[in-house]
Order: structure tokens, then C-alpha cells, then sequence
């Protein structure tokens, strides 16, 4: 076993020091997938930086009236807080989708969002993957890639983001704030996480030494009419295989606004901004949505054996809207 240092911190500055004084170190937090990333040989950390208990473990609205969520926030707790099953039921429901009880009580909001791809190349040091080591290529092109990507993949990755989380917040327009040595900074989700080009191995836009703070939902009164579906190829606690995170407006039969993510189809949450335009301002029936989940998936470049995504996808946007539709129309 490789030998490596560990330090708790109690504040936001001590781990950023720590943090910036050793690019071999990492970020503790419930350790869901980097303590199997570190078992697997992924991972070689020269430190851990315990953050744990950071003073970020509180859920509240923000003065805009949004809710502002601590990075230290357990998934449990998030799921559970009443505020956000009021307001943000679709991000309750992604969290409690997401993994076991017992994982849900260890992970945090930080951590999920910076948990990294379970596709089986990049957990395998016996196997080639630009994303674990640059420039070995990704032997899923010709390989094993039914669960992988059909939207915004290069050939340098196809692999997929395991977060539904992360899905949830996207749609939702959050924003992650974060403290570096030169000051704090904010990114909206939807820029957060990178295209993957011709860089898979470098998937968010974090700054180098960050330590991300919190994340902030903006206030959306569309957001409390949300829904959160994933298919899985089991029923216990499983990966994605396709997921959707669907909120919608409805005025007298006609869209007044809708908000789609689609999650386990690219490298990252992928906001469907095609598909919300189409369905603005149109009707709320199963034609247009089938109409949109087409427009948005018309990007779409699947490999042999991951077509199905498509089809999946469009299914689960015509009934995820269908269902707010007439939950709307009672």
C-alpha cells in the first residue's frame, strides 16, 4: 500500500493552504469514490485533506430567495430537508435515486459533484484511458460502451457522469462557489463541467487548489413543479443507464416554462436547451414533447451498441412531461 499523509482541517483557508502547498493532495469528504479510486490504483494521493468539518454543513434560502446548500451537506440531509422537497422535488428525488442509505449518509454535495466516470477502462490500470492517462486512448470506441455516451462525446472518451445530482442542478440553473488563494469564485453548473474534446482527463472548469464552498439553486417557481426519473438495469441502487430531470409550467394547455437535463448521456449533466425552446410558448401535449425530445436528441451520434440511449431518452422526456402536464391540468 502506498503511504500518504492526512490532516483535518476546521476552515475554508486551512484547506486551501494545504491544498495549494502540495498538487499531490486531495479533498476528504465522505470518501464514496475516492477511497475506491485509491484502492484501485486510480487515485495516488500524497495527502488527505480531511474537510469534513468544514463550517458547511448548513441548507438555507439565499438572499434572493433561492436556497444556498453548504458543500459539506450530507445527500441524506439534503434529500430530506423540507425545503427542498418543497421547492426543488426533482433534486430530492435525484439524491434518493442516487445511492444506498448508508452511501447517501457518507457523501456530500461537494464530493458528488467531483465524483469521477465508473466506466470500467478508466477503473482498470491494466487498460488504456485518455481520461485516467493522456493520450492511451479509449479502448470503449471499440469495446464495451452500451451504458456510454450519445451526446457531446469525442473520440478521445465516451464515458458518461455517474451524478444525478448533479443532473438535477443543471436543470435547475445552480451555481457552485468555491475559495482559492486568490479569492472565492462562482460557476454556473452548466459551465462547471467541460466538454471533453480532446481533454477528457481535465472535466471541470474548478480552478487549480479550489475548494469548493456551496452551491446556490437560484429561485424558480417552475422548479417546484419538477420531477426526477432514472432508469437503471436493476432496481436496487444502480448507475444510470438514462435519466431525466424534467420541471414545467402549464398555463390554459400551453408551456409557459419548462426546464430538461438529461443525465448517464455525455460527460456531464446535458441541459437540453434545444428541447426547452421548442416547447416554450407551444402546447403541453405529447406531440410537442415527442417533437422537442427529438429536436434536442437530433445531436445524438451513438455507437454500435448504445442506440437505444436515444430512444430511451425521447421515451422518458414525452413521459416525464406527460405526467406534469396533467398534474398540472387538476
Amino acid at each position: 500500500m502506498r503511504e500518504f499523509g492526512y490532516e483535518r482541517v476546521h476552515d475554508v483557508a486551512g484547506a486551501v493552504a494545504l491544498l495549494g502547498a502540495d498538487p499531490g493532495a486531495r479533498l476528504l469528504g465522505g470518501g464514496t469514490n475516492l477511497v475506491d479510486l485509491m484502492k484501485a490504483g486510480v487515485e495516488r494521493p500524497n495527502l488527505l485533506i480531511d474537510v469534513r468539518e468544514l463550517p458547511l454543513g448548513d441548507v438555507g434560502f439565499s438572499p434572493e430567495g433561492g436556497l444556498s446548500v453548504g458543500a459539506a451537506v450530507t445527500n441524506s440531509d439534503l434529500a430530506a430537508h423540507p425545503d427542498v422537497r418543497r421547492h426543488y422535488p426533482a433534486l430530492a428525488q435525484a439524491l434518493l435515486a442516487g445511492a444506498s442509505g448508508q452511501l447517501r449518509n457518507m457523501a456530500t454535495v461537494a464530493g458528488n459533484l467531483l465524483q469521477r466516470t465508473r466506466c470500467g477502462y478508466f477503473a482498470d490500470l491494466a487498460k488504456p484511458c485518455n481520461k485516467r492517462a493522456p493520450g492511451t486512448g479509449c479502448p470503449a470506441l471499440a469495446g464495451d460502451h452500451r451504458n456510454h455516451a450519445v451526446l457531446g462525446a469525442s473520440q478521445h472518451c465516451v464515458a458518461t457522469h455517474p451524478s444525478d445530482m448533479a443532473v438535477a442542478l443543471a436543470a435547475f440553473d445552480a451555481v457552485v462557489s468555491y475559495e482559492t488563494a486568490d479569492g472565492p469564485g462562482e460557476l454556473p453548473v452548466e459551465a462547471f463541467y467541460l466538454p471533453v474534446g480532446d481533454t477528457p482527463h481535465i472535466e471541470t472548469a474548478l480552478p487549480a487548489g479550489a475548494v469548493i464552498t456551496g452551491v446556490t439553486l437560484p429561485p424558480s417557481p417552475v422548479a417546484a413543479h419538477s420531477r426526477y426519473r432514472k432508469v437503471r438495469e436493476r432496481a436496487s441502487y444502480a448507475f444510470a443507464i438514462g435519466s431525466v430531470a424534467a420541471a414545467l409550467d402549464v398555463r390554459d394547455g400551453v408551456v409557459r416554462d419548462v426546464r430538461l437535463a438529461f443525465g448517464a448521456v455525455a460527460s456531464r449533466p446535458w441541459r437540453a436547451r434545444t428541447a426547452e425552446r421548442a416547447l416554450t410558448g407551444g402546447p403541453a401535449d405529447g406531440a410537442a414533447f415527442a417533437t422537442a425530445a427529438d429536436a434536442e436528441l437530433a445531436a445524438a451520434r451513438p455507437l454500435p451498441e448504445n442506440g437505444y440511449k436515444v430512444t430511451l431518452m425521447r421515451n422518458l422526456v414525452v413521459a416525464e412531461l406527460t405526467r406534469l402536464a396533467e398534474e398540472a391540468a387538476r
